[in-house]
């Protein structure tokens, strides 16, 4: 039986779009802002998740009054130099006032509608702290579910140079759930090339 913390596990989650990075195979431009089907990919995301969490933030670096126009809160990561997706979360983790935190890349427009649900239920069910997602072969730590009480250890994992996704979550014993019904979900946007395809 789910403990009392979780009666309405949307309110005990704080969904945060990772927009923060440098874009660079995307040649330097602004991922998040790049328009797909007329809408800026971060609105598709913001569509998606926002339904799936008690509250959204979206992690931004710079054209931080673009992406206040959507409405959401921003938050700009404390470890500085465009230091990659695993700075977003230690930033997300420091201003959310939820215990839990999920993730999705602001490059993901399709993004299950069930990713937080099933995230969820995998984390209360292996008494982990931490839920990632796995579609077939392919992991995807990007989309994650994290508990606060990571944070020291993330925290600890960047100062130290870390930055590989995979490899922390790997570390924290991160549990994978299986997406394999839904792997066409979780494409993304390299190239803007890229944003004309369905």
């Amino acid at each position: 039986m789910p403990s009392p913390l979780y009666n309405s596990y949307q309110e005990s989650i704080t969904g945060v779009i990772l927009a923060g990075g440098l874009g660079t195979r995307m040649g330097g431009v602004d991922k998040g802002l790049q328009l797909h089907h007329g809408k800026a990919l971060v609105s598709h995301v913001a569509e998606r998740l926002a339904p799936q969490v008690g509250r959204l933030l979206i992690n931004a670096n710079r054209n931080e009054s673009a992406y206040a126009a959507f409405g959401y809160p921003l938050v700009a990561d404390h470890i500085t130099g465009f230091a990659g997706p695993l700075a977003g979360l230690h930033a997300a983790l420091g201003a959310a006032d939820t215990p839990l935190v999920v993730t999705a890349p602001c490059d993901s427009p399709g993004l299950p509608l069930d990713l937080v649900g099933r995230l969820h239920h995998a984390l209360l069910a292996g008494q982990s702290n931490l839920a990632i997602v796995r579609a077939a072969d392919r992991l995807h730590p990007v989309f994650c579910l994290c508990h606060r009480s990571l944070q020291p250890q993330l925290a600890a994992y960047l100062e130290n140079g870390g930055r590989r996704v995979a490899a922390w979550c790997a570390a924290m014993g991160a549990i994978e759930v299986d997406f394999s019904d839904q792997c066409a979900a979780f494409g993304n946007f390299n190239s803007l090339d890229d944003l004309s395809r369905p």
